[in-house]
């Protein structure tokens, strides 16, 4: 049997000495080095140099226990802990993560200690490092304002990529995120014990490859999303004997269903390859978190030159019938799907107004390109939906559209 020495406690003292001079590097040199959970100190930077691996162990012991939160989070143990990681910080300034070493969570399974997760901090930076075998959010943000992830590259991620939660003024950028559930996924939940905005965040440059969805918007939406802005992605599916259900495959999902207001979404230059779904907006009521549910909002989405061959589910835009989605644009979209369904769609699609938004949620559907349902406002500017196989159904098909 092969003891292996932790170093946990070397690379925390290290941490806490840069602190307590007011700030500095620590860089982890050459080699692999295993340790439980690190505490991040406020302008501390981590270096992991070329060759340098911090590889979390196998004894969960060695992390910090879940959050015990004084409130109800409405939300899944993932999505409200910030505790139970290899790298954790809360209520830092000036914090970072950089280089071109690795961060490897070792893990082969769902479930297990998030890699990077940082909770109420200000002026973040993740750069140019791996992640691999993450079991959890791999880099996971909550409350977190003015925060760069540039040039981060996640392998074989067993759970989201990237997740900022609630966070204000985000840029990812030419990232390549390859994980099973969602690759880049914005939340606002009620994991802080209030609603929270999550706002002014672009994402661009960066290749996603993921089973479930690629770009997307909730479900965790209870706080408002404004101001978001998706562009010069591409997008491919993952094999489909990957562990997670491919119902949810899509390659851009919006989605309010906690009475979140979403309003002034941009995207655009969106390339997706058999992505089975490759638009999926939805206005619903679940209304999680809330005594009695109420629709939140979808206003001023624009969507723009978009291009998607080998789907094979219907892409939708869809409301309720008391809260229309309002103000969507469509400009220069090509949807190639696979298509060869013989019979036409069903005459009555089901409202499912709150159920768990999924871009499947509706069964088949009355058109091969797009299904659109209480919508107002609606523009569709040279789009073009084909299929390889003739199919019974139209390339479109509207109910309650203005």
């Amino acid at each position: 049997m092969v003891t292996v020495k932790l170093e946990t406690d070397e690379i925390q003292r290290a941490v806490d000495d840069a602190a307590a001079a007011g700030g500095g590097v620590v860089r982890i040199g050459p080699g692999t080095h295993e340790c439980g959970t690190i505490h991040l100190r406020s302008r501390v930077t981590i270096d992991l140099a070329p060759g340098a691996t911090l590889m979390a162990t196998a004894d969960d012991a060695a992390f910090d226990s879940f959050e015990d939160l004084p409130y109800t989070p409405f939300a899944d143990q993932e999505t409200s802990d910030f505790r139970y990681a290899l790298l954790a910080g809360e209520d830092l300034e000036d914090v970072a993560i950089v280089g071109q070493g690795c961060l490897d969570d070792a893990r082969h399974r769902r479930i297990g200690p998030k890699p990077i997760a940082l909770k109420r901090c200000r002026r973040v930076t993740v750069s140019g490092i791996t992640i691999q075998h993450a079991p959890n959010y791999a880099v996971s943000l909550l409350g977190c304002d003015h925060v760069v992830v540039h040039g981060v590259t996640i392998l074989d991620g067993y759970a989201d990529g990237i997740d900022p939660d609630c966070c204000r003024f985000v840029r990812i950028s030419d990232c390549h995120v390859d994980c099973w559930d969602d690759a880049i996924c914005l939340k606002a939940s009620l994991s802080l014990g209030e609603r929270r905005p999550t706002e002014h965040v672009t994402v661009t440059n960066c290749t996603l490859r993921s089973c479930c969805n690629h770009l997307k918007l909730g479900t965790e939406s209870s706080g408002d999303f404004r101001h978001i802005a998706f562009t010069n992605c591409t997008m491919l599916a993952r094999p489909d004997d990957a562990p997670v259900p491919s119902v949810e495959n899509a390659g851009l999902a919006i989605e309010s269903v906690d009475g979140a207001r979403i309003v002034g979404l941009v995207a655009s230059n969106l390339a997706m390859d058999e992505v089975r779904t490759p638009i999926f907006v939805r206005l619903g009521n679940r209304g999680r978190g809330m005594d009695t549910p109420v629709p939140g909002a979808i206003e001023d989405v624009v969507i723009s030159n978009v291009v998607a061959h080998g789907a094979c589910e219907t892409s939708s835009i869809t409301g309720l019938a008391e809260r229309a989605v309002a103000g969507v644009t469509l400009r220069d979209v090509r949807v190639r799907s696979a298509g060869g369904q013989r019979v036409p769609g069903p005459a009555a699609v089901p409202e499912v107004e709150g159920e768990y938004p999924a871009a499947t949620m509706f069964g088949p559907l009355p058109a091969h390109g797009l299904y659109v349902r209480h919508v107002r406002r609606l523009s569709l500017h040279d789009v073009e939906l084909t299929t390889d196989e003739t199919d019974a159904r139209p390339g479109l098909a509207a109910e309650d559209v203005t």
